[in-house]
């Protein structure tokens, strides 16, 4: 039986896609660039915010990508759960693994102050051992590093431990953090990432992550 999962947040516990996507055309359109349709940013999420802007506009140089960051940060502070909502049945996930006794955490690629802020609000009653977003003193994932932070907050021999995404990125950390991994079939990206990233696990619904956890 796993002791400890670590969840992606954005496309694995919360469908935050249209709040995302509302910031970034905000700062595109502020700026005088075009939009993109919502439906497009499922493909340019993943890598934090910073790699969010540069792909949805990457004309920009460096002093223009942190104009839009700046105006980014400053809309989805503001609206970061106009949109977003969990996705079914994960909330009953988290407290059935909390029952079970098994440990949860966050690792996100999103800013640290976004992460603090969503994760609470959606699940309240969920005692968290970690929720860490990205600080500039951490390298975004695939980087383990933040994986590697979390197990010294609580730790965990990797054995116990199973890390859950929606990405070829979650897939590549866990296997860089020599953690057994499992894609989500309901985030952003397709089965078909998941499978050539070679995930130890792929699951369909959140209720097939506790067979995964009880083995």
């Amino acid at each position: 039986m796993k002791k400890l999962v670590i969840f992606d947040l954005d496309g694995t516990l919360v469908n935050s896609i249209t709040d995302l996507g509302n910031a970034c055309n905000y700062a595109l359109r502020t700026l005088g660039y075009s939009e993109h349709a919502i439906s497009t940013y499922n493909f340019m999420v993943g890598n934090g915010v910073r790699k969010l802007v540069e792909r949805a506009e990457p004309d920009a140089n460096p002093e223009t990508v942190d104009k839009l960051l700046t105006l980014f940060r400053e809309y989805y502070d503001d609206h970061l759960t106009d949109k977003t909502t969990p996705y079914p049945g994960i909330p009953e996930l988290l407290r059935s693994l909390t029952e079970r006794g098994v440990a949860i955490a966050v690792a996100s690629n999103k800013y640290q102050a976004a992460v603090s802020r969503i994760v609470p609000y959606f699940f309240p009653d969920i005692p968290f051992v970690s929720i860490k977003g990205h600080s500039p003193l951490m390298p975004v994932k695939p980087d383990p590093s933040i994986v590697f932070s979390i197990l010294s907050q609580y730790p965990t021999p990797k054995n116990d431990v199973l890390y859950v995404g929606d990405s070829s990125v979650d897939i590549e950390t866990a296997r860089r953090a020599c953690v057994e991994s499992t894609g989500v079939s309901w985030g952003f990206r397709p089965i078909s990432e998941l499978r050539g990233a070679y995930a130890d696990n792929i699951v369909t619904s959140p209720e097939e992550i506790l067979n995964i956890v009880d083995r």
